[in-house]
């Protein structure tokens, strides 16, 4: 149970024994730590539905609450409880902690699983700055969900099927180089499709033989069939090497090809169950009437009023649409995985398709809990988005590798002495996990600028900052004699840095599980970073090694104790540490 757990417990049982019936006992961390270490208004809602003196009631409220060994209690403004913790509570948390492999941090996903869908290029393309947001965001809320005790199913649903395969399938057979298809196969497949591409612009002719290739795979021809398959393991050889650089992996590829044998049925169903009907040839999902207008996603309004907005499941032409194929895999991962939830991590212009795919799957009666988990842009130094001077999109890869250059160049400049092989093994942890932070510590749902000085700057909210301060406190153990037990310290904490310091590493189990309350790593990037900062005040005001003790022993004890917590929270982050820099 965390600290403000058993607040809140001991809270409970008090306004029981004022009130004769148990009632909400919510408290929060203080956003002032002038007026304690957490705070409760539930005297003040109590009071207004009972229409009683809300500062009479707080003080009935602290006359029955036991705080014995764990905090004081006062009534602050209109009825706030202020609660401050005493040291020696701190101090009996933080060495629990200690003796705690995982940091005091609960479970409270066990027994549920999630489907966490992320990162999802399609095949034959590269990999481009515009993927960094799904892939980062969905690895961290995977492995922080994991962590937190959900089992999780991460899986990358890779676009493999579609239109452009007819470009390729003509671009293989006439125009391959199996040399630099083995050397970089995207690269080589981006590039018969673009000449081939070209040239059904120039000649319908060529888009006709496309058109037919496409139709060919899509009827089952053995030959295009062999060649769409070996295209898929090429680029997903290319695609591995992207991820392992990245230390992201998943559980499945299930790709949109995999839902094919669905479809048809699925839009059968839809009709017979009055969820679709036919308009104009095309099977369509429209308004059921059940929700507001303006909440209602399959209505538009225009000048004119509010008209139809309908997701189409089946064309005209017989062919499906993305709506089709998300409604399978919804299908798929409730039937198959048993899915209580299922994260989608894509971007906001995706919104209105979530809306009506989430609509429709209720309607159908799936009614695991499905969330839409949108991002916004990556800008460059213009504030547009970010592309090359050619007005291509920018490729990770090419991002990955500008910032493991950079960040070699700054580590040579700080520890020249470095043999070459560690320098660059530091260089690779240090740039990678800078582009993750960066990433991690915005609001996902803002856009923002990319910046390198900024990003790799060992000063400031960064990863460079916080893996330093990991590095600072190994420092500090390589110059002790022996082994530390860490374990067998009893904590003192005398200085109010000290104090500080534990009050923030005891509330890492807290803020935990409250990322997953709107999907915002960026909370767990400013504890992070909050946690350094307190770190650094600590080491400059509290002398460590030349400390007498008990106080020696207490203060390379909290130091352990910083130097897991960092680890630990940056790996949620899916970043790395090094021991020098």
């Amino acid at each position: 149970m965390t600290l403000l757990q058993e607040l809140e417990s001991r809270l409970a049982a008090a306004l029981t024994a004022v009130l004769g019936q148990p009632a909400p006992a919510a408290v929060t961390p203080a956003a002032d730590l002038r007026f304690g270490d957490y705070q409760s208004n539930a005297a003040m809602v109590l009071a207004k539905q009972r229409k009683v003196n809300p500062r009479a009631l707080a003080q009935e409220i602290i006359d029955k609450l036991d705080l014995t060994d764990l905090a004081s209690a006062e009534i602050a403004g209109p009825g706030f409880l202020n609660f401050r913790v005493l040291p020696a509570a701190y101090a009996a948390r933080a060495a629990a902690l200690i003796r705690d492999e995982r940091l005091g941090v609960p479970t409270p996903g066990a027994g549920r699983t999630v489907v966490v869908d992320f990162s999802a290029p399609n095949v034959a393309k590269p990999m481009h700055v515009g993927h960094i947001r799904s892939t980062i965001i969905g690895d961290s809320l995977a492995r922080i969900a994991r962590f937190l005790g959900f089992h999780v199913i991460a899986d990358n649903h890779i676009g493999d099927w579609g239109t452009q395969f007819g470009m390729i399938l003509q671009g293989w057979k006439t125009l391959l180089d199996p040399e630099a298809l083995e050397a970089d196969p995207i690269a080589e497949l981006v590039r018969i499709y673009r000449e081939v591409n070209a040239a059904a612009k120039a000649d319908p002719a060529m888009l006709e033989t496309c058109k037919a290739e496409l139709v060919k795979l899509q009827a089952g021809d053995a030959e295009n069939l062999a060649i769409w398959q070996h295209c898929i393991e090429v680029s997903k050889r290319g695609l591995q090497k992207i991820y392992a650089r990245l230390d992201v992996t998943f559980d499945h590829w299930l790709g949109e090809s995999f839902y094919n044998d669905r479809l048809a049925g699925l839009v059968d169903e839809f009709l017979a169950q009055g969820i679709a009907r036919v308009s104009n040839g095309a099977v369509c999902i429209f308004s059921d009437g059940s929700k507001p207008q303006a909440d209602d996603p399959f209505l538009v309004h225009k000048e004119d009023g509010w008209t139809d907005n309908p997701a189409i499941i089946r064309k005209a032409d017989g062919g499906f649409l993305y709506a089709t194929t998300d409604l399978a895999t919804i299908q798929f991962r409730s039937d198959e995985w048993h899915a209580d939830h299922v994260w989608y991590v894509v971007g906001v212009p995706q919104q209105l398709h979530f809306r009506q795919l989430f609509d429709a799957a209720a309607r159908w009666g799936k009614t695991g809990d499905l969330r839409h988990i949108a991002f916004g842009s990556i800008l460059g130094d213009d504030r547009k988005l970010m592309k090359t001077r050619s007005g291509d999109n920018v490729q990770l890869a090419d991002v990955l590798e500008e910032a493991v250059a950079r960040a070699a160049a700054v580590i040579a400049e700080k520890n020249p002495g470095l043999p070459a092989d560690e320098a660059a093994g530091i260089a690779e942890t240090v740039g990678i996990g800078a582009v993750k932070f960066a990433e991690l510590s915005q609001n996902r749902l803002t856009d923002y600028v990319f910046s390198w000085d900024r990003m790799l700057a060992l000063h400031g909210d960064t990863a460079p900052y916080l893996q330093n301060s990991y590095v600072r406190i190994c420092a500090i153990f390589r110059k002790l004699d022996g082994p530390f037990d860490a374990a067998a310290c009893r904590l003192v904490l005398d200085a109010t840095e000290e104090l500080h310091l534990a009050r923030l590493l005891v509330r890492f189990g807290e803020v935990l599980p409250t990322i997953l309350d709107d999907f915002r790593p960026n909370l767990l990037a400013n504890y992070l970073l909050e946690l350094a900062r307190a770190f650094h005040s600590f080491y400059e005001a509290c002398p460590v090694l030349k400390a007498a003790e008990p106080s020696r022993s207490s203060r390379l004890a909290l130091c352990e104790l910083t130097s897991r917590t960092l680890q630990q929270g940056l790996a949620l982050m899916g970043i790395k540490v090094p021991d020098k820099m």
